[in-house]
């Protein structure tokens, strides 16, 4: 997809992936609406921060009825990037944080790609960009709250690049492995955030999805870090 000019929505923009990928976007001439509970730190003429709760539908309702109004035309690109894991033991998990987590990251996907599809349908062009986990392919103990939200993107978006892929539509789920951002900062005993992968990696994989050829579909990508426990001490 030639990407100047046109309008992409992600979502979680106030650090880490999401502000990674603004400013890829940004930088390839794109109009980016960032929606988001808290904005970045970022100005630019073709950003424009939007609040939003994606827990919520009609928070989403609201963002996407802004979006157009601000940016105009329909939405070319939308990266699901808002999320958010809660470890605990399953029988110990805290109900309002086992909710939390389906709402963010499941439905909150949910309610963002369904304000974009008809758009993409009618320009017979789209890309839509989840972004699971390796959580998403692997049980992880502790994480079984997460690891459902993030199979459940799986699963929504095999499917859902089945029901699209003819209008031109492309949906691509994303698999990244430990991301040096602020989703470990709750968690304890993590020591090696260095050799864990940058935002901007995960942004340049969005980028190289986004710019593949149109009738080349990236379904799925895994990355992760090449030495995620650093060099072997010989």
């Amino acid at each position: 997809m030639k990407l100047e000019g046109k309008i992409a929505v992600v979502t979680g923009v106030s650090h880490g992936i999401g502000l990674a990928t603004v400013n890829i976007l940004l930088g390839k001439g794109m109009k980016v609406a960032g929606w988001g509970r808290k904005a970045p730190d970022l100005k630019h003429e073709n950003f424009h921060f939007i609040e939003c709760d994606v827990r919520y539908a009609e928070s989403v309702q609201r963002a996407f009825d802004q979006t157009i109004y601000q940016l105009g035309s329909h939405v070319s690109v939308l990266v699901n990037n808002a999320g958010l894991g809660i470890s605990g033991l399953l029988e110990e998990q805290n109900i309002e944080d086992w909710h939390t987590m389906f709402d963010t990251n499941v439905h909150g996907l949910f309610y963002c790609t369904r304000s974009v599809i008809p758009g993409m349908k009618e320009m017979e062009e789209g890309h839509i960009i989840n972004i699971s986990s390796i959580a998403g392919t692997t049980g992880v103990e502790s994480m079984s709250g997460y690891c459902g939200t993030k199979y459940a993107v799986r699963g929504i978006s095999q499917a859902l690049y089945k029901e699209v892929r003819n209008y031109g539509v492309k949906v691509t789920c994303i698999f990244p492995g430990s991301v040096d951002t602020n989703f470990f900062d709750n968690f304890e005993n993590v020591t090696s955030r260095e050799n864990m992968m940058r935002p901007e990696d995960i942004a340049s994989t969005i980028l190289h999805a986004l710019e593949s050829h149109p009738n080349y579909h990236h379904v799925e990508i895994e990355v992760r870090p090449l030495m995620p426990k650093g060099k072997i001490q010989k």
